[in-house]
C-alpha cells in the first residue's frame, strides 16, 4: 500500500532492497562448478588445482565440457538475479547485482570460499547494460585468446566494466562496478604475485 504521494510507507520501504539482496545472494551462491564436477564424477573441485570453484579450475579436471557449462551457468546466474529482481522489485537491480556477486565469491554453503567472480560479473554487467557486457566480453575473450592468461584477462575485463559504463553515460552503474572490479582484483592477489614473478600458468598448461 502506497501513501498519497505514491511512496511506500516508511516501515516497509526497506523490504524491496532487502529482498533484492537476498534473491541476488541466493542465486549467486549456487556453486555450479562444485555441483557439476561432483555429479559427473570429476571429484571435489575444492581439492583440485587452486581449489577455486570457477570454470578455470574446472578445466584443470580435464573436462572441457564441464568447464564450459560452469562458465555459462555462472554467467547466467548473475544475469538472472538482475532480471528477476527487475521484474519483481524495479529499481533494485543494482542491489541484486551486488548480492549475486557476493554470493558467488563468498557463498555461505562453502564457508564463504567461492570463486573470483569474473564470469558472474559478466552476466551482471550484461543484464544491467548490454553494451557494457559486449565490451566486457571483447576484453575478456580477446586477452584470453591472445595471451592465454586467465587471471589477467579476467581482471582486465572487470576493470573495463566501470570504464565502459562511464563512456556510455551510465554513471549510475559506475560506483557499483568500480567496487566489484576492486573485489575481483583483490581475489586475484595471488595471481598478481605470480604475474609479477613470471610464474602465472597459461590456460592449457600446468603450473
Amino acid at each position: 500500500m502506497r501513501t498519497k504521494g505514491g511512496r511506500l510507507p516508511t516501515e516497509i520501504v526497506w523490504i524491496p532492497p532487502t529482498a533484492a539482496l537476498l534473491i541476488g545472494y541466493l542465486l549467486g551462491s549456487i556453486p555450479f562448478g562444485v555441483l557439476l564436477t561432483r555429479a559427473f564424477g570429476a571429484g571435489d573441485l575444492r581439492q583440485i588445482g587452486s581449489g577455486n570453484i570457477g570454470a578455470t579450475n574446472v578445466l584443470r579436471t580435464g573436462r572441457k565440457g564441464l568447464a564450459a557449462s560452469t562458465l555459462v551457468l555462472d554467467l547466467l546466474k548473475g544475469a538472472a538475479a538482475v532480471w528477476i529482481v527487475g521484474a519483481l522489485f524495479p529499481d533494485n537491480e543494482v542491489v541484486a547485482a551486488a548480492g549475486a556477486f557476493l554470493g558467488h565469491c563468498y557463498p555461505v554453503w562453502l564457508r564463504f570460499r567461492g570463486g573470483k567472480g569474473v564470469a558472474t560479473l559478466m552476466g551482471i554487467v550484461t543484464a544491467l547494460h548490454w553494451p557494457c557486457g559486449l565490451v566486457y566480453a571483447a576484453v575478456w575473450l580477446g586477452l584470453l585468446g591472445g595471451l592465454r592468461i586467465s587471471s589477467l584477462a579476467g581482471m582486465a575485463a572487470a576493470v573495463s566494466a566501470p570504464v565502459s559504463a562511464a563512456i556510455f553515460g551510465r554513471f549510475d552503474l559506475v560506483p557499483l562496478l568500480i567496487a566489484l572490479a576492486l573485489i575481483v582484483i583483490w581475489l586475484h592477489r595471488a595471481n598478481i604475485e605470480r604475474l609479477l614473478s613470471g610464474t602465472e600458468p597459461r590456460v592449457g598448461k600446468g603450473k
